[in-house]
């Protein structure tokens, strides 16, 4: 299962907050109601947002209405870093987070996507999520993190005031990226892009006052925060999938009836399917929807798509072991390798 960008990017994207009760009596759990409090960056009534809303309802029912779930869109509750560090602190305890939020917490997650042009389908990568995640899982709990479900945000694309199709088109803008990721700003530039760090909900205001030019997000994203009102031009160059999950504390997840935990994944599960092909859905629709209102989606021929590629040549031995783990970075590689093999063995 999978869900920011070199967004973004989320995409993304969401964040999930819970708070538990236990007795206190070993072997007890606690009977009363629990109140979960879930934010998100999600714009309330997306698919995301209403997705999170079906998920509290089968939890409530699951647990014979014992646990609550509040949910906070819109990122009311702050940035993904802002919220990792509450979790850490326990005023949050759950969240829902683009790969830059789970970045925080271990860089490895990373290798699903900064990456870029690693994935030539989402089949590609959903295999890789699928050989990889437990290992990630792994990761992640021994930070004190239990995985309660994979998602994606679609496939993150280049959004700009101006026309840009080749890789040094983009040295002239002063390009958005998300707060907190220092090793990405300096990356970008040492490649001599002038990379801008915001918070996700500064990014309309961002691109209305110049502060900021172009951003990469996946389109559904560019819909729902009308950035594409601005960015009115988009590279049609499908730069790498904006993966994200859902994660709670594991010693709140512990508290939990273990006979429960299972209908709640189940739920959790669903919720992540949901996600994940609604926004590969939105994805075509959203480009259809946006380009009836003026945006200029400019496609990428051959000897530009060369280019890019060059480009990558150029960043990968820079983001292997910087941005995200050697080790990890070696094994994205080698399963995409593989189902590359697999397929072309049919």
């Amino acid at each position: 299962m999978k869900l920011k960008t070199a967004l973004t990017p989320l995409m993304a994207i969401l964040t999930m907050t819970a708070s538990l009760s236990f007795t206190g009596i070993p072997g007890a759990y606690a009977a009363k109601t629990t109140t979960v409090r879930l934010g998100t960056l999600a714009p309330r009534g997306s698919s995301f947002h209403n997705a999170l809303v079906e998920m509290g309802e089968k939890w409530r029912n699951a647990s014979g209405g014992e646990i609550k779930l509040i949910i906070y869109p819109d990122g009311t509750q702050g940035g993904e870093a802002d919220m990792v560090r509450l979790m850490r602190a326990r005023a949050l305890t759950a969240g829902m987070f683009s790969v830059i939020g789970l970045s925080e917490i271990d860089r490895s997650v990373g290798g699903l996507s900064f990456l870029p042009l690693t994935f030539r389908s989402a089949e590609e990568y959903d295999y890789v999520v699928e050989k990889l995640s437990p290992r990630l899982e792994k990761l992640l709990l021994e930070k004190g993190f239990v995985v309660l479900f994979w998602g994606d945000a679609g496939w993150v694309r280049f959004f700009s005031t101006k026309p840009a199709i080749h890789p040094d088109d983009f040295k002239q803008f002063k390009i958005y990226t998300s707060a907190g990721t220092n090793n990405q700003v300096d990356l970008m530039k040492s490649l001599g892009y002038t990379p801008v760090a915001l918070e996700t909900a500064d990014i309309l205001t961002g691109l209305r006052t110049g502060m900021i030019d172009a951003i990469s997000m996946p389109p559904n994203l560019a819909l729902m925060y009308q950035c594409y009102t601005v960015a009115k031009h988009m590279l049609a160059l499908k730069w790498s999938i904006l993966a994200g999950a859902t994660v709670i504390r594991r010693d709140t997840w512990e508290t939990i009836d273990p006979a429960l935990r299972g209908e709640l994944l189940d739920a959790a599960a669903e919720a992540g399917k949901i996600i994940r092909k609604s926004a590969r859905q939105e994805d075509e629709e959203s480009i259809a929807a946006m380009r009836k209102k003026d945006l200029i989606v400019h496609p990428v021929a051959p000897e530009v798509e060369k280019e890019w590629y060059e480009l990558n040549d150029i960043l990968y031995p820079r983001i292997r072991g910087n941005i995200v783990p050697a080790d990890i970075f070696d094994e994205v590689q080698r399963l995409v390798g593989e189902y590359r093999a697999k397929e072309s063995g049919k």
